[in-house]
C-alpha cells in the first residue's frame, strides 16, 4: 500500500513557518547541486594534472551536452511543477499519473538524443573550431558522456518526484552515491590507467549508473506514494498537453541558452587555449558561489507550486520576499569576500598550475563574485514564475540575456572598447544583472498570479482520454 504524503509535510509547505520551509527545501538542494557539480569539478581537477589542452577540450564541448540536458530538464521541470500543484490541490491520484507520463517522455527523449549526438559528434566538435589534440580530445569526451543521458534523466525524474513532495534529502543522498563512485574512478582511470580525457568521461558515465538503477528500483516499489508503473502504462493526452505547455518553454529556453553558451565558448576559443581554460575554471567556481541562490529558487518553485494549487497566492508571495532577502544578503557578503584576488587565487590554483591561466581566471572570478548577488534576484524571481506555471517568462528573459544582452555587450567591449578577452568577462556580468532586473520588475506586475493550466480532477477526469504505448 502506497504511503501518502505526510500531513505534517503538506501542512509545513501550505501553512507552516516559511523560513523553516525554505531552508528545509533549499539546503539539501544546494548540497545536491554541489554534489552534481562535483562530476565536472573532479574531471577538471584531475585533467589539470595532465594538461591545459584536456581542460580546454571539456570547456569547449560541455555546452553541447548541456543543450541536450537542458531540453530534457524542461520535461522534468514541468513534471515537478505540475505534481506540486496537484498535491497542493489534494489531487494525489492525478499527481501519480502525471509522474508516469513525465517519466516515459523523459526516458524516450534521452535515448533518442544520446544516439543522435553520438553520431553527430565529429561534425559538432569541428564546427566549434577545435583543432589537433583539442579536436580529438573533444570527440573522445563528448561521445562517451552523451551515453549517460538516460541514466541522468532517470536521476532527474526521481529528483522531480521527490522534490514535488517536499523531499529534497533523498535526491541529495542519491547523487552523493554517484559522486562518490566518480571520485574513486577519476584518479584510477586518469592517473593509474592513464586513459586521459576518455577515462574522465568513462568515470562520469559509470558513476551515474548505480544512482539511476537505485532511482528506478525505488520509484517502482509498491509502497511509494508516487510510483512509476511500466506495466499497462498509457500516455494521457491531457497530461501530455500540460507537460508541453509548461515544459516546452523551459526546454527550448534552456537549450537556446546553452547554444548561446556554446557560441560564447567559441568566441573565447579565438583568444587561445589559455583563455578557454580560464573561462571554464571561472564558470565552474562561479557555479559553486551561486548555488545558494539556485537552491532557494528551487525551494520557492516547490512552495509556490503547492500553494498555487491550493489557491493561497498571498502565502506564495510572502515566501518569495523571504527567500529573496535570504539569498541576496548571503550572496552579497560571500561575494564580496570571494572577489578579493588574494582569496580567489588559491581557489583557482586548486584547478590549475598553469601560470598563464591563473591570472586570467582570477580576474574573471573576482568580477563575477563581486556581482553574484544579482543571481538571487534572478533565481528567486524565476522560482516564483516556474512554481506558478509561467515558465515562458523566465526562459524568454534568459534567451534575451544570452542572445541580446550578452552578445551585444561582448561586441561593444571587443569592437568599440577593444578590451580583448576581458570583453567576455564583462559580457557575462552585465547580461546577468540586466536579466535579473527585468525578472524582478516583471514580478511586480503580478503576471505570475494568473493561472496557466487547468488541473484534471479525480472527480471529473476522463479515464478514456489516453494514448496507448506499444
Amino acid at each position: 500500500m502506497a504511503k501518502p504524503i505526510s500531513p505534517e509535510k503538506r501542512s509545513m509547505l501550505l501553512e507552516g513557518n516559511l523560513i523553516h520551509a525554505i531552508l528545509m527545501l533549499a539546503v539539501p538542494v544546494m548540497i545536491n547541486s554541489f554534489i552534481q557539480s562535483m562530476y565536472n569539478l573532479t574531471d577538471t581537477f584531475w585533467l589539470g594534472k595532465i594538461g591545459t589542452e584536456s581542460q580546454a577540450a571539456i570547456t569547449l564541448v560541455s555546452p553541447v551536452q548541456n543543450i541536450l540536458i537542458n531540453f530534457g530538464t524542461g520535461i522534468t521541470t514541468a513534471g515537478s511543477i505540475l505534481i506540486s500543484q496537484y498535491l497542493g490541490a489534494k489531487e494525489d491520484k492525478q499527481a501519480n499519473i502525471m509522474a508516469n507520463n513525465v517519466c516515459f517522455c523523459s526516458l524516450i527523449f534521452s535515448v533518442v538524443c544520446a544516439t543522435l549526438c553520438w553520431l553527430a559528434t565529429p561534425g559538432i566538435v569541428g564546427w566549434l573550431g577545435a583543432k589537433d589534440n583539442i579536436f580529438s580530445y573533444g570527440i573522445s569526451y563528448l561521445r562517451i558522456v552523451v551515453l549517460d543521458l538516460p541514466y541522468l534523466f532517470m536521476i532527474n525524474i526521481y529528483t522531480a518526484v521527490k522534490q514535488s513532495q517536499g523531499d529534497t534529502i533523498r535526491p541529495m543522498l542519491l547523487n552523493m552515491l554517484g559522486v562518490t563512485v566518480n571520485l574513486i574512478l577519476d584518479p584510477l582511470f586518469l592517473i593509474v590507467f592513464r586513459w586521459g580525457i576518455s577515462g574522465a568521461a568513462l568515470a562520469t558515465l559509470l558513476a551515474k549508473i548505480p544512482s539511476a538503477v537505485t532511482a528506478l528500483i525505488i520509484l517502482t516499489r509498491k509502497n511509494q506514494f508516487i510510483r512509476i508503473q511500466f506495466k499497462g502504462f498509457r500516455f494521457e493526452k491531457s497530461k501530455l498537453v500540460s507537460i508541453v505547455k509548461i515544459g516546452l518553454p523551459t526546454a527550448i529556453g534552456g537549450s537556446v541558452m546553452q547554444l548561446g553558451f556554446l557560441l560564447m565558448t567559441k568566441n573565447v576559443n579565438v583568444y587561445g587555449t589559455t583563455a578557454t581554460t580560464a573561462y571554464g575554471i571561472g564558470n565552474k567556481i562561479n557555479s559553486l558561489i551561486t548555488m545558494p541562490a539556485s537552491g532557494i529558487g528551487s525551494a520557492i518553485s516547490t512552495i509556490v507550486g503547492q500553494n498555487f494549487g491550493a489557491g493561497n497566492i498571498k502565502r506564495a508571495d510572502k515566501a518569495f520576499h523571504n527567500a529573496l532577502r535570504m539569498g541576496a544578503v548571503f550572496l552579497f557578503v560571500f561575494g564580496m569576500i570571494l572577489s578579493r584576488p588574494f582569496i580567489a587565487e588559491p581557489i583557482v590554483r586548486f584547478f590549475t598550475s598553469d601560470e598563464e591561466v591563473v591570472p586570467l581566471a582570477v580576474e574573471y572570478l573576482s568580477l563575477m563574485a563581486m556581482l553574484c548577488w544579482t543571481n538571487a534576484f534572478h533565481d528567486v524571481s524565476q522560482g516564483i514564475f516556474q512554481g506558478s506555471g509561467h515558465t515562458l517568462i523566465p526562459v524568454t528573459i534568459d534567451a534575451a540575456r544570452m542572445w541580446i544582452f550578452r552578445f551585444a555587450t561582448l561586441w561593444f567591449c571587443s569592437s568599440v572598447l577593444h578590451m580583448g578577452v576581458e570583453s567576455v568577462w564583462y559580457a557575462v556580468v552585465v547580461s546577468n544583472g540586466l536579466s535579473a532586473l527585468i525578472l524582478y520588475i516583471l514580478y511586480w506586475t503580478g503576471i505570475w498570479k494568473r493561472s496557466t493550466v487547468k488541473l484534471d480532477s479525480d472527480r471529473s477526469h476522463n479515464e478514456h482520454n489516453t494514448v496507448s504505448v506499444n
